[in-house]
């Protein structure tokens, strides 16, 4: 049986829709919590798949949180094992590192639902099912684009939302794993962030959420299901 290792930073911050898709393909997910010390029971290279998900901290604040550098080791060997990885948000922000680049913050909230414009590698890609569709948005910090690495994505505010490094590792600065009702809990877990950021409400967030959520949910599951096929999975 294929496994699926995730490493969750927050609880709320889980697979979203990835979930399902493993679930059919027959994976059995476990979900290792960071920062209670869960890393230690995490071999990089036996998992079929390496998930690293979203938090609300930065690579940076190593000082606070030292499972930091412990995670950006273990993601370490896991990119040089060759074997598939998945970054998002904050997981994405912790690749970069592991590959060298620097992660920073980038003086101004990207909060909200927009579209993402596609490099044209990016449009080659699995990301294609993403095209013309708004995507979450949930940062403030950023990366330079690793060496060695391909751009697959950006917006105005963010030239590196998405990239890929060799064959198997795919980083994604946006959130395409999350919809609709399970959003309700990011709005009680960052409530201080939405009411700290200018022009940020729970109403709006939760308007935009029902608009754009019925798209977005069978755009990300396309998205994740190529994906998945494209590294053997």
């Amino acid at each position: 049986m294929p496994s699926t290792v995730a490493l969750r930073h927050v609880p709320f911050e889980d697979l979203g829709l990835i979930a399902p898709l493993l679930a059919k393909r027959g994976h059995a997910l476990r979900y290792v919590e960071v920062p209670v010390g869960g890393l230690e029971s995490v071999d990089p290279l036996v998992p079929d798949l390496l998930v690293v998900l979203g938090g609300p901290i930065g690579v940076y604040e190593n000082d606070s949180y030292p499972f930091i550098d412990a995670e950006v080791a273990l993601i370490e060997k896991r990119i040089a094992s060759g074997k598939p990885l998945l970054g998002i948000c904050l997981g994405s922000q912790l690749v970069a590192k592991a590959l060298g680049a620097r992660v920073y913050a980038s003086g101004v909230k990207e909060i909200g639902w927009a579209p993402i414009e596609l490099t044209d590698d990016g449009r080659a890609s699995y990301l294609r099912r993403l095209a013309d569709t708004a995507v979450l948005h949930w940062h403030g910090d950023t990366f330079d684009l690793p060496a060695g690495a391909r751009r697959l994505a950006s917006t105005r505010v963010c030239a590196n939302q998405a990239f890929t490094y060799g064959a198997n590792a795919l980083a994604l600065q946006f959130h395409a794993e999350t919809a609709g009702a399970a959003l309700e809990a990011w709005f009680v877990g960052h409530t201080h962030e939405i009411s700290s950021t200018p022009g940020l409400s729970v109403k709006g967030l939760r308007a935009d959420t029902h608009r754009y959520s019925p798209a977005m949910e069978r755009a990300g599951a396309a998205c994740f299901a190529d994906w998945l096929t494209s590294v053997g999975l």
